[in-house]
């Protein structure tokens, strides 16, 4: 059987102490501005305001949103106590950042050697967007932390598809890798510019459903983990079509779900890479 490590309870106040001792106090929200229970801009707050006919939508803005500290903390603890090596990232954002952190860190702690043999692209990130804008952003930021050596991005279009008999989204492309953590945030269905059917997922009454975690389900090994960052509609989806064992957590406090693909080691290879996780 193989464990997962969840993080731990966090202060406000050792919350702060975090993101300074990892060089980003740029990140510490100095004043919050919320809407509908989500963090916002500024820019997003005042629009939602003035809207007199309230039509606001924050899922439509077109404004990247400001980092949620704790959702942050906790992406980057769950890659750290569970040594990910290779991280894929179905959307980017302040997340890319802190996944790059958690990365280095674990570099430092293994001294930049090689995690086990069958580790292609150790201590690597691999994002996929389909919008530049956001991708451009991201990579500005990761260059000014001095951290998108280990970054490979890709841009790709995403579209409705059938999964199954079932509508959802997918990328028309993806990266080459076969990741130890996949963190699920993308895309935003207001994105999308196709329908099936007449069927649409950019409408205001549905909601995110990619299928693209389960086309590579088959190649993933033993101890894969993946986070569901919201997106609750979603993750029943891809847990209603996974066909490997898989144990599910959700925190319903964080509203995030995890999943961990719970099997025996494919052979010697996986075994040195579960071993590693330990």
């Amino acid at each position: 059987m193989i464990k997962i490590k969840f993080p731990k309870k966090i202060s406000e106040k050792n919350l702060i102490k975090f993101f300074n001792s990892e060089g980003l106090k740029d990140l510490i929200s100095k004043k919050k501005y919320m809407v509908d229970g989500y963090q916002v801009t500024k820019k997003d707050y005042e629009q939602n305001k003035s809207d007199k006919k309230g039509k606001f939508d924050i899922r439509k803005t077109n404004n990247p949103q400001p980092p949620e500290m704790m959702d942050l903390y906790r992406l980057y603890q769950f890659i750290l106590l569970n040594k990910r090596t290779t991280v894929l990232e179905f959307g980017c954002g302040y997340s890319s950042l802190i996944i790059c952190k958690a990365l280095n860190k674990i570099r430092a702690n293994n001294k930049g050697k090689k995690p086990f043999k069958r580790c292609v692209y150790p201590y690597k990130l691999f994002i996929i967007d389909n919008v530049k804008k956001y991708l451009n952003i991201v990579k500005k930021r990761l260059r000014k932390y001095g951290l998108i050596k280990h970054v490979e991005f890709t841009y790709s279009r995403s579209k409705m598809t059938m999964y199954n008999g079932n509508f959802a989204t997918e990328y028309s492309k993806l990266p080459r890798v076969n990741p130890d953590f996949i963190y699920l945030d993308g895309p935003n269905p207001f994105t999308i510019n196709n329908s099936i059917n007449n069927f649409t997922v950019s409408n205001s009454d549905m909601m995110p459903m990619s299928c693209d975690v389960l086309k590579i389900e088959n190649f993933l090994t033993p101890g894969t983990i993946i986070l569901v960052d919201g997106r609750v509609a979603n993750a029943r989806f891809l847990k209603n079509n996974f066909k490997r064992n898989w144990k599910e957590f959700y925190n319903k406090k964080f509203d995030q779900t995890v999943f961990l693909l719970d099997e025996k080691p494919l052979g010697p290879f996986n075994k040195e890479q579960i071993n590693f996780y330990k």
